[in-house]
This record gives C-alpha cells, sequence and structure tokens, in this order.
C-alpha cells in the first residue's frame, strides 16, 4: 500500500480523528448510518499534523499538478488547508461556497480567479463527491479550467468515483478507506471480526443497517 496513505492513516488514527465505531453507529447529515467517522479539521489543532498535510498536499499538487494557476478551497472545511497550501506555493487562493452568500455582492466564490486560469481545487473529505463538484463546477461556471482535485481522505464509494470519472476530475488523496481500516487493524484499534462489518457497510451505505 501506498506509503504515504499508510503514514497518514495512522497519524489521524493517533490523534482520534478517525472514528471507527462498528457496534455505534454515527449519524451523517445525510442521514446515513455509519460505523466510521472521519474529522479532519482536527489536524489543524495539531501543529505538526497541520504542516503534514500542509506540505504533503503542496507536493501532489507540485508533482501532478504543476500546470496549477490558482488553488480554490471547498467551503468550509478545506479553506484553512487550502489556504495554507496556496501560501507554500505562491499562488492566488479563493474558496467556494456551497451556495451564495445572501447579503452583500452574493459571492459563491470568495477571492479573485481570472477566466482561463487553471485550477487545483483541495477538499478535506470525499464522500459521495456532491459538494467537491458542485464547487468544481462554480469554477468552471467562472470561465476556469479544474486541472484536478487533491483531498486529505475519500471513503471511495463507487458513487463518488463514477462521479468524478463523469466529471472528467483526477481526484488524488492523502490517505483513503481501506489503509485506515488495513493501520486501525494493524494497531489494534478495531478486531479482525469488526472489518467485515465496516466493508459491508462500504458496500451500500445508504441503505446499511446495524
Amino acid at each position: 500500500m501506498d506509503t504515504l496513505k499508510t503514514i497518514f492513516a495512522a497519524k489521524l488514527l493517533k490523534v482520534k480523528a478517525i472514528k471507527l465505531q462498528p457496534t455505534n453507529p454515527f449519524t451523517w447529515a445525510s442521514g446515513w448510518k455509519s460505523p466510521f467517522y472521519c474529522d479532519n479539521r482536527k489536524t489543524l489543532s495539531y501543529p505538526e499534523l497541520r504542516s503534514f498535510v500542509k506540505l504533503e498536499t503542496a507536493r501532489l499538487i507540485m508533482e501532478n499538478f504543476p500546470e496549477a494557476e490558482a488553488v480554490a478551497g471547498v467551503a468550509t472545511g478545506a479553506i484553512p488547508q487550502g489556504a495554507l497550501v496556496a501560501d507554500v506555493l505562491a499562488l492566488p487562493f479563493v474558496y467556494v461556497r456551497s451556495k451564495p452568500k445572501d447579503h452583500g455582492l452574493e459571492n459563491l466564490i470568495e477571492g479573485e480567479l481570472r477566466p482561463g486560469m487553471k485550477v487545483i481545487v483541495v477538499e478535506d473529505l470525499i464522500s459521495t463527491g456532491g459538494s467537491s463538484l458542485k464547487a468544481v463546477e462554480a469554477i468552471r461556471q467562472n470561465g476556469c479550467e479544474v486541472v484536478g482535485m487533491v483531498a486529505a481522505y475519500t471513503y471511495g464509494f463507487t458513487v463518488a468515483e463514477k462521479a468524478f470519472k463523469e466529471a472528467g476530475v483526477k481526484l488524488l488523496t492523502l490517505t483513503n478507506y481501506e489503509a485506515v481500516v488495513a493501520e486501525a487493524l494493524r494497531t489494534g484499534y478495531i478486531k479482525e471480526s469488526d472489518v467485515a462489518l465496516l466493508n459491508e457497510w462500504r458496500k451500500d451505505p445508504a441503505n446499511w443497517k446495524k
């Protein structure tokens, strides 16, 4: 397995940013029941980990999307990391709201993008991919080209993989579901018997019942 994905999975588990509760599921905002919860925002509270995310995200962008001329963070989770990454890369930064502001200039994109700019999108977490790809569409509607997206974590749901493929967006992540589960099992964070339940949930999270 990719070394970066394993290292970052271990770091997330260490600060308890990953919650695995197969026997006591969480309820997501979507209403889905889930034995798994990822809170990447906790990384902001740990300077070394915050720096790790910033530098590794910047590295992925430099290696895979060197043509990027601006960084866009998806509100709200990816605003701080997006800004930190843009600073490392010395690139302009904007962020994309989930919906236009209801007063003032009623902006959907905060900051300045010039038509024709090549934009890399930074996201904190990918579940279905819906909100992330809405941000992509907003940037494209602004006359810019989205060269790709880098996220801290993805659940790797089939629905998200299909949506990104249809949207023509290349997605890279620091870690993913497989790496987190493997590391959680290796370190005793979960038991072998939990893995089957977690995998069953990921096959059809919308209809999963404990």
